[in-house]
């Protein structure tokens, strides 16, 4: 099916495989509902039909209630299905982001991909050494006292033109995700001081661990964080464990890792931070001094709580890993304690 499923609302059903041009003539006027699942034109699609005037869910495919014996698979029954759903109400939308909001979510996630290329060419260039026996023994990886031993020690030690042309071939994709990574930071910099998102991110950023990149991409990856509760809001992460439980049997596992993917990334690399000895330090004055008073007070409220828990997780032998997880969902709920703040 294309991307817009059903039209209810005529004396039968109506697919289309378009935009609202398409639409049986004389239908716009009726009371029509519009089920489209989450995928790539979806949120274009709803603002077009809601400027038609014509009622638009957009659902989260996750979220569809299905029978589990259901074995037969049509393009009708996949468009009956939800369009009943859509008649009574049971339909769990997704919060439609406006345009602006999409725009600032795209730079994210441009952001984030390069990230990932970045940390792939490394990976291919550090290997390809490793195959010849060329390792760095100077300290930090990627530094710039690597970067120059890439180029007078390493290279040179590569004989056969073969292999240096391979070397030249890894080392420049790396060149080249490093510049645009820059970029794209100061443009996420630049946006993060003068958008609908600063205040919440410069409230965020009380946090320890929670830079100008990170309270951003929280901010624009969770948009309205009214939707959810201190309590809700590891679960639409998927910080939260995995729970089998029946009777007075209760089974828990590992966490469910649903959810925004991104955001659950961020929050688990500044959940990291609150291991070591809180002190407030010259970057963080910076921070609380481009925030409101109360912001403050209760970022430093958050740095101490989670510094305690992380000492009590090491006291009580917990696997590190085991506990940063538990860090970064109550971390999450100190995010949106501060992003809900009427300061």
């Amino acid at each position: 099916m294309g991307s817009l499923d059903l039209v209810l609302g005529c004396e039968r059903p109506a697919f289309t495989r378009g935009h609202t041009d398409i639409l049986p003539a004389g239908t716009v006027s009726r009371q029509l509902g519009v089920h489209i699942q989450g995928e790539t034109s979806g949120f274009g699609l709803y603002r077009s039909l809601t400027t038609a005037g014509i009622r638009c869910e957009v659902a989260a495919p996750s979220k569809l209630q299905k029978a589990a014996g259901d074995r037969v698979k049509t393009d009708a029954r996949d468009a009956l299905h939800p369009a009943r759903l859509l008649r009574l109400d049971e339909i769990t939308a997704v919060a439609i982001p406006t345009v602006e909001q999409e725009a600032a979510r795209d730079l994210v996630r441009a952001r984030e991909d390069c990230r990932g290329d970045l940390m792939r060419a490394r990976h291919r260039l550090s290997k390809l050494l490793l195959r010849h026996g060329i390792v760095y023994y100077g300290g930090q990886a990627w530094s710039g006292a690597h970067d120059r031993w890439l180029r007078t020690e390493a290279a040179p030690q590569l004989t056969w033109p073969a292999t240096r042309m391979a070397f030249d071939a890894d080392y420049d994709p790396v060149l080249t995700m490093q510049a645009r990574r820059r970029r794209l930071d100061a443009a996420i910099e630049e946006m993060a001081a003068a958008s609908e998102f600063t205040p919440v991110v410069r409230r965020m950023c009380c946090l320890r661990g929670v830079s100008t990149l990170t309270g951003f991409g929280l901010a624009v990856e969770i948009g309205d964080w009214t939707r959810f509760t201190g309590n809700t809001i590891g679960s639409f992460v998927g910080l939260v464990p995995s729970e089998y439980s029946s009777g007075s049997s209760r089974v828990q596992g590992s966490i469910t890792k649903t959810g925004n993917t991104h955001a659950r990334r961020l929050l688990v690399e500044a959940a990291w931070h609150h291991r070591a000895r809180y002190h407030v330090g010259a970057v963080m004055r910076s921070r609380w001094d481009r925030a409101p008073a109360a912001a403050r007070a209760r970022g430093d409220e958050g740095n101490r709580r989670l510094h305690e828990r992380w000492v009590g997780f090491l006291e009580r032998r917990k696997r590190p890993v085991v506990a940063n997880a538990a860090i970064a969902r109550e971390l999450a709920g100190w995010c949106w304690s501060l992003a809900v703040m009427d300061c």
